[in-house]
């Protein structure tokens, strides 16, 4: 009756369910009741039926649990994630950050090489990060390497340290110690990863000759030497960050692209309609690159952000109802050119987003959350009548004014320039795209991911790309056992208390979701149960591992 079967001697955990989504042998996926066999011992799924199977059919020594009608999912893999730690962990550590990726059937998580101090440029860089993950982790955690200006003569070092990939900007990414790469630089990182088993990622914004100086810094911006529009509404910085900037980033990149054929070039976050006829091109040609999309870029729209609501401000921007039409419509297409999607998890302290007053606020927590900790309490939004003297990456000194009555006013609130750009969501992406795809289909667009597809886009193909796909990213007999139990049918609205992450600061604030994660599953042990003790951590303490094994494909 098992579609596979290997054998496990000790205790078993079965889950079952009229619905999960399986990896077939040719790696097709496939919506099937199932029952799935996973030893708590090795951590791996040892069989799968491909029907539900009653309780009667194990021994008494079994832990089983029929999840119908909730879907059984492999855990996510969130392949862009910014945790910060070492050296700003104020902003996110991986205590807090894996917690909030394991609350949303997130089992593994692959951390960026900036923001980090030291950032993950060096081999002895990499050993700090990685001594610093130590016991925190409440998901498997992989590593990203950096290319910077210098350190060519450090990759093939951190390929064979474990490094999922490397990452470099065209353009300043906001913190001194990540400064941007010239094509010089480019081409000497392609010749270097040539025959290594990596990918090669940028972050592909460049400002064109032409272009007027609008400041070239990713996180955190100057404004434009002549801005045209207040520095507070959203049109203005939007208009600061043109199409252009990506589409003059990817072009250079793949003119470059001959210098490394069998290397994987990957674009991060894209989010400007402009790239896709370029990206599709290249691949035609022969050029093996691909794109990730965002959450934010899939379902938040510059039509709709409100002067002064900086909770939105990220590199590159998002763009317009119309542009997010076209990348939607790409994530189903024939070969795409956008093969996984992310969240791009970056966050920081409230002072640095020069919150308006009005959004300076923790609203109440929602149901299956409890009282934060000692430990997460101090990151909430603060209200004192005391100034707060905040020192961004320039060295730019930001002093809140005394508001008696409503606590405290930053100076430059609202400023989408001064303000610290990214977009905290890890854990949140899969209701966000399950409610984002419903609400298209329903108004009349079927050219929208199906459950399945999800699974494509967040799972099997987010480890593909960092070299994991033998054993994330899954269902199948052998990889291992990390499940997402998802309830597809229950409607919630997020508010700040059910934000897990550090800092409880993002523009997902207020909304309403339909789907959600009730329990997560790494190596076959339950960390994460909605509404469960511990404030849902039922694990009790971290369980998740740093995967440093060398990448082979």
């Amino acid at each position: 009756m098992n579609m596979h079967e290997l054998s496990s001697d000790g205790p078993l955990v079965v889950m079952a369910s009229s619905r999960a989504v399986l990896t077939l042998p040719d790696d097709s996926l496939l919506l099937t009741p199932a029952t799935i066999s996973i030893s708590p011992v090795t951590g791996k799924i040892v069989s799968i039926a491909p029907t539900l199977l009653p309780r009667s059919a194990f021994p008494s020594s079994v832990t089983y649990t029929d999840y119908s009608p909730r879907v059984l999912l492999p855990g996510l893999v969130d392949a862009h994630v910014h945790l910060n730690e070492p050296g700003r962990t104020e902003w996110e550590g991986f205590h807090t950050g894996t917690k909030a990726a394991a609350s949303g059937g997130v089992t593994t998580v692959v951390d960026m090489p900036l923001n980090a101090i030291p950032p993950t440029t060096t081999l002895e860089g990499f050993r700090v990060k990685l001594a610093a993950s130590v016991g925190q982790c409440w998901v498997d955690v992989g590593f990203y390497g950096g290319v910077i200006p210098g350190n060519a003569d450090q990759l093939l070092p951190l390929v064979e340290a474990g490094v999922r990939g490397f990452k470099g900007f065209l353009i300043e990414s906001g913190v001194d110690e990540f400064p941007a790469v010239s094509s010089t630089d480019i081409a000497l990182a392609m010749t270097t990863l040539k025959d290594s088993p990596t990918t090669l990622m940028f972050h592909a914004e460049m400002i064109p000759p032409i272009t007027d100086s609008v400041g070239d810094a990713v996180q955190v911006s100057d404004p434009p030497l002549a801005p045209r529009g207040n520095l507070d509404t959203y049109s203005t910085f939007l208009d600061s960050r043109p199409p252009a900037f990506e589409t003059y980033a990817v072009e250079e990149i793949i003119s470059l692209a001959d210098l490394a054929p069998d290397l994987h070039l990957h674009i991060v976050h894209l989010s400007a309609l402009e790239c896709i006829p370029i990206l599709r091109s290249a691949r035609a040609r022969g050029i093996n690159i691909t794109a990730e999309t965002c959450f934010h870029y899939l379902a938040l729209a510059s039509d709709h952000i409100e002067d002064g609501d900086t909770r939105h401000k990220c590199c590159p921007p998002i763009r317009s109802l119309s542009n997010q039409d076209r990348l939607w419509e790409e994530l189903v297409a024939e070969d795409s050119c956008i093969r996984t999607v992310v969240s791009d998890h970056s966050p920081c302290t409230p002072e640095l987003k020069l919150l308006p007053l009005h959004l300076q606020t923790n609203s109440d927590h929602d149901s299956g959350y409890t009282t934060p900790t000692e430990e997460e309490r101090p990151s909430l939004i603060r209200h004192s009548d005391s100034g707060v003297d905040v020192t961004l990456s320039k060295g730019q000194a930001l002093v809140a004014k005394r508001t008696p009555s409503h606590g405290q006013q930053i100076n430059g609130a609202g400023d989408f320039f001064a303000a610290w750009g990214g977009i905290s969501s890890v854990g949140l992406g899969l209701p966000i795209l399950h409610t984002a795809a419903a609400e298209r289909r329903e108004h009349g667009d079927e050219r929208v991911p199906s459950l399945v597809d999800i699974v494509r886009l967040c799972a099997q193909e987010t480890a593909r790309q960092v070299g994991l796909s033998h054993r994330k990213g899954g269902l199948r007999v052998g990889m291992d056992g990390d499940v997402c139990v998802f309830d597809d049918a229950d409607a919630w609205t997020l508010r700040s208390g059910g934000m897990r992450w550090k800092n409880k600061v993002s523009p997902w604030e207020g909304r309403a979701f339909r789907g959600r994660v009730h329990e997560t599953w790494v190596r076959g042990s339950k960390v994460f149960e909605l509404g469960g003790p511990n404030g849902g951590f039922v694990a009790g303490k971290p369980v998740g591992e740093a995967i440093v094994e060398r990448r082979t494909v």
